[in-house]
């Protein structure tokens, strides 16, 4: 049961970056401005997401959105690090 919250967040984060990528309003946004609307939504979700962990690139034109974070679970036994990868965008 300690895995799944993460997951759900990372999944909602996804969604979230889905959306982004598909706004209009996005792509004359500076990749500074979309790092921190995304920096934010992952803090409401409680993701320990730093601004190292995002790239916002436009190859070609197209919006692209890399986001890498870890999360550490502590089990009884030992300690998971759950790696996330969620992206959006073109190329």
């Amino acid at each position: 049961m300690l895995l799944v919250p993460p997951y759900y967040q990372n999944w909602k984060l996804q969604r979230y970056l889905d959306t982004l990528a598909e706004d209009p309003a996005t792509s004359g946004k500076p990749p500074e401005a979309v790092r921190a609307s995304i920096l934010n939504r992952a803090a409401e979700l409680g993701l320990p997401v730093h601004s190292g962990d995002v790239r916002v690139t436009r190859p070609d034109g197209a919006l692209r959105i890399e986001v890498l974070y870890i999360v550490k679970i502590d089990l009884p036994v030992y300690t998971v690090d759950l790696h996330f990868r969620p992206g959006a965008g073109g190329a």
